[in-house]
């Protein structure tokens, strides 16, 4: 589909993200229905994804609060797994940074992994679209996806309201973990990360408050930062040896 207006450009991001729609609607639905199940009410539930809008961040707060942390460190626990969207944000600025204020604000509540994805692909594949182009596309791939966030998070709220005790559906929580993360491994340095977080999370299981969790955080990626600088020094004319 060519972009050659912002009409069309904002069609082409709802196609591109159409296939995410097989993703969020079993996520959503699991986080409403989780959610009831670890206390809260259908109206807090469906807040908690207005107001958060990130399924990783959400998932690690209520896992933390079916453990009774204290607040201050589910928020500092759950602000820890999205600091990604800082640096989404950041690849994001020189691509539609010139755009109005509010639109970047916008753009700014519903980056997600999915938005950004399909939308930096796209800039990097077409650099001559136009800025109001380019929002154009982003505010087209989050049209599947963020409303469908909301309704299937108030549909698994009002089914786990009714899902007896006795089911006991914990588990899906760090299953539903491994299935977001496992895509991620791209590179040596993502799996390095990922391998000395759960080795720090190991030795710091006893850490009062699951602070384990933020401090193995940072372990892994100061370890993907380090092993992504030394990937880059050993490319084939770095200056950098």
């Amino acid at each position: 589909m060519a972009i050659t207006t912002t009409k069309s450009a904002y069609r082409k991001g709802i196609v591109d993200a159409l296939p995410f729609v097989l993703v969020i609607i079993p996520f959503a639905s699991l986080f409403g229905l989780l959610a009831t199940e670890a206390g809260l009410n259908v109206f807090e539930t469906l807040t908690f994804s207005i107001v958060v809008i990130a399924g990783a961040a959400q998932f690690t707060a209520l896992q933390l609060l079916q453990e009774d942390v204290p607040t201050a460190i589910v928020l500092a626990s759950a602000l820890a797994v999205n600091l990604r969207m800082a640096m989404y944000s950041a690849s994001l600025t020189p691509w539609i940074g010139g755009a109005p204020v509010w639109q970047r604000a916008l753009a700014a509540y519903m980056t997600v992994d999915q938005s950004y994805v399909a939308a930096m692909t796209q800039y990097e594949r077409a650099p001559e679209m136009t800025v109001p182009q380019r929002m154009a596309y982003f505010f087209g791939t989050v049209t599947p996806v963020v409303p469908l966030w909301y309704i299937f998070t108030l549909v698994g709220a009002m089914v786990g309201s009714s899902v007896p005790d006795s089911w006991a559906l914990d588990f899906a929580i760090p299953i539903t973990f491994l299935a977001m993360i496992a895509p991620m491994f791209r590179t040596l340095a993502h799996v390095a990360a990922a391998l000395v977080a759960v080795i720090v999370s190991l030795i710091a299981v006893n850490v009062p408050y699951a602070l384990g969790l933020i401090i193995a955080g940072l372990a892994g990626m100061i370890t993907g930062a380090q092993v992504e600088a030394w990937m880059e020094r050993r490319k084939p004319g770095s200056m950098a040896r």
